[in-house]
């Protein structure tokens, strides 16, 4: 086995954007591909280890680029959401790049296009929920420490699985915007879980996030727990 990088540059709406496709260049046909949306600071590091992980499961992952090539944050600059809030004030336009990026992925030569996911955190955890709510013909989607709320127009029919990783104390996401989507699933005829932890805050699978006055925190449990149930997931999807 062997896992490889290698930078995917594609055309999107509003641009071109840089994705990071990750696979194993060992595999003897096309795997499951996974979607990976990163967090409000947009592609990373953090993200494309994780998205080894992944890999090393038996999936060819593409971690997106939602923003634009060239355009990513840090903690430390003056306003990391810089990025994100054009896509949180248009989730048109963030459903549409999300359903590019899945259009991307099916196309990789390495990826069984009738078998995709989805996976994301944070703002990715909305992409998450918006690409399933645009009615996209991925199995099932997976949400960590996402944003819930629903965008301001009817949602097509939900085909998608859904399983919503949640910190019970998460600021972002309190429990009336978290009961607020189960109802909003439930109601859509969806396969949803939910499986809250806690204890523990926003941003909980993030090794770099150290404000736990603002409720955000890496919670090793939380990572740990929520990665297996993950796994078993897309297993059970893809098994």
């Amino acid at each position: 086995m062997a896992i490889i990088r290698r930078t995917t540059l594609h055309e999107g709406p509003g641009g071109l954007f840089e994705s990071m496709a990750v696979i194993d260049d060992a595999a003897t046909g096309p795997q499951p591909g996974v979607l990976l949306f990163p967090n409000i600071l947009g592609t990373k590091e953090a993200d494309f280890a994780y998205a080894e992980k992944v890999a090393a499961l038996g999936y060819a992952v593409l971690v997106v680029d939602m923003f634009g090539q060239g355009k990513r944050t840090t903690r430390q600059d003056e306003n990391p959401g810089l990025y994100m809030a054009e896509l949180n004030d248009d989730r048109a336009l963030l459903r549409d790049r999300a359903n590019a990026a899945h259009a991307i992925l099916k196309s990789l030569p390495e990826v069984d296009a009738a078998r995709t996911a989805a996976i994301g955190f944070c703002f990715g955890g909305r992409c998450v929920l918006d690409l399933a709510r645009s009615g996209a013909d991925i199995a099932g989607g997976v949400s960590f420490h996402g944003v819930y709320q629903a965008p301001p127009f009817p949602n097509a029919t939900i085909a998608a699985k859904l399983l919503i990783c949640h910190g019970w104390d998460d600021p972002i996401a309190q429990p009336d915007a978290t009961v607020a989507l189960a109802r909003e699933l439930t109601e859509a005829g969806c396969d949803w879980q939910i499986h809250a932890y806690g204890h523990t805050g926003h941003a909980f699978t993030d090794h770099d996030a150290n404000d736990p006055a603002h409720g955000l925190a890496y919670n090793a449990e939380a990572d740990r727990r929520s990665y297996r149930s993950m796994v078993d997931f897309l297993g059970d999807l893809f098994g």
